[in-house]
């Protein structure tokens, strides 16, 4: 499994939550298209591992709070809530439909560190140190709807705000935020092609 290539260490409960997301994710596909046909053979490398990009610029202290905005079928909120079992995973999205299958891929392989909301942004006003996130918005539009989520009270080395996994050019869309931006390229921590233009980008929001 290529995640134990980049993530040696894990625990066995952790490998084995892991290796049970294919059966999981085809099965529920079948019924929900959440992840495109032709993508699905490739789950662990353009979905799990994507979404552990974010384990590489920063380990979650225990008592982190995250909320996995837009999260889809559970990307990057799942594979996370895997990595980092001692932080608090808050799963939302608009798609009820998506939720549902983000939710119950959790309870079939136990994941005690997450919840779910099928709801917009705008409706939650719970407070996190960071908001996670997959090309959901551009970044100017998703500081607006997210400013209020954020905790002023860190806790990782990191500052709070937001961390998004991103593709291809961002230099227009980060052009009014470079001050408050950080980017790493996923190229420098996996070596395969699909990560040859993936990003993540951390935004400070205070």
């Amino acid at each position: 499994m290529i995640i134990t290539k980049y993530f040696p260490n894990l625990t066995e409960t952790q490998i084995s939550q892991y290796a049970a997301l294919e059966e999981l994710y085809n099965d529920w596909n079948s019924k929900i298209n959440v992840i495109s046909r032709k993508d699905i053979e490739n789950l662990y490398e353009h979905h799990v591992l994507h979404s552990l990009g974010i384990a590489e610029v920063i380990r979650f202290k225990p008592g982190t709070q995250i909320m996995d905005l837009g999260c889809g079928g559970g990307f990057p909120g799942i594979p996370l809530a895997i990595m980092f079992p001692d932080s608090q995973f808050h799963l939302v999205d608009s798609i009820g439909k998506k939720v549902k299958v983000a939710q119950a891929v959790a309870e079939s392989i136990g994941l005690k560190n997450v919840r779910f909301s099928h709801s917009r942004v705008e409706d939650i006003k719970d407070k996190y140190d960071f908001i996670v996130t997959r090309a959901v918005m551009p970044l100017v539009d998703l500081m607006k709807v997210s400013r209020k989520n954020i905790s002023k009270t860190p806790i990782n080395g990191l500052p709070n705000g937001i961390i998004a996994l991103k593709g291809g050019e961002l230099d227009r869309e980060m052009a009014s935020m470079r001050r408050i931006c950080t980017t790493w390229e996923l190229s420098e921590y996996f070596t395969e092609e699909y990560f040859q233009t993936k990003k993540v980008v951390h935004v400070t929001v205070k």
